[in-house]
């Protein structure tokens, strides 16, 4: 019987690695809280490997197989036979939290307990458990499936056999593992959302429309997306969360989220997954 990893959160991250590791060939349990979100997470899964299967990445017949490796559930009882978790559920501490302490009792002392956040700290997050040395961050880029990058954050306590282990299981998922040291944003994030935040500076002080700052950024520095294409790409309350995360971690102005981010997602423009950001769908 193949190891059974477990992903709490079927969203955008949650079946992307959930896929990522089926793929891989080991077992996946994939949590979350209401059924209609597992469908959907699996749906996404079905037409991510079918789009493979038509561009002839995938056979058929393995197609049936990496689908017939994931079980979707409400339940947390099943995470009990998994070697590690990852948690992929939304960027925000309390909720991490709470998944993380039940997590902690409901899983035996020895499984390691990872979670996919893009700036919270592991070093919090292991706080919440009896095992602090045995979590750690497993950061995947969106979209999972495609990205090769994972970056691997280290808390204050975690492990040296802890992080040995994860990042075996990253390079045999067929991923990149880089490493950091726990700090807000981490390095992809303290690096890329103060650029995504000063571009929507520059539109909301009028220094260009949206289209020339995009371009400006496409043609000149080379980047496949535009800053603000890439913020919708994203998810808008994604970009704000981090930034707060950061904001209030450093106490440095510098990381001030522009406030025209945050009236776009008190307006609940965020982005591609609501048909409206700084771009329309």
């Amino acid at each position: 019987m193949s190891e059974v990893i477990g992903v709490v959160g079927a969203g955008t991250m949650g079946n992307g690695i959930a896929q990522v590791v089926a793929r891989a060939g080991y077992r996946v349990v994939m949590r979350d809280v209401k059924d209609e979100f597992l469908e959907r997470g699996l749906a996404a899964i079905e037409k991510s490997l079918q789009r493979d299967v038509e561009k002839e990445r995938l056979a058929a017949d393995e197609k049936d197989v990496t689908r017939g490796r994931i079980q979707a559930t409400t339940s947390l009882e099943p995470l009990r036979d998994a070697s590690i978790v990852i948690e992929a559920a939304t960027e925000n501490l309390e909720v991490k939290t709470e998944i993380f302490k039940s997590l902690d009792q409901i899983t035996p002392r020895e499984t390691i307990l990872a979670s996919n956040t893009s700036s919270i700290s592991i070093t919090k997050l292991g706080a919440a458990t009896s095992r602090a040395d045995r979590v750690i961050g497993m950061h995947f880029m969106n979209p999972a499936s495609v990205m090769k990058l994972v970056e691997v954050i280290r808390g204050i306590a975690t492990s040296d056999e802890t992080y040995e282990k994860v990042r075996a299981l990253t390079e045999k998922l067929g991923k990149t593992a880089l490493d950091c040291q726990d700090s807000p944003g981490f390095v992809s994030n303290r690096v890329l959302m103060p650029m995504i935040n000063e571009a929507i500076f520059t539109l909301y002080e009028g220094v260009a429309t949206r289209e020339s700052i995009d371009g400006i950024m496409k043609l000149g520095m080379n980047h496949p997306m535009g800053p603000l294409t890439l913020a919708d790409f994203i998810g808008l309350d994604v970009c704000l969360a981090i930034m707060n995360v950061m904001h209030e971690g450093f106490g440095d102005p510098k990381y001030r989220p522009c406030p025209l981010l945050r009236r776009y997602v008190d307006a609940g423009w965020l982005g591609r997954k609501t048909g409206r950001g700084f771009y329309e769908y």
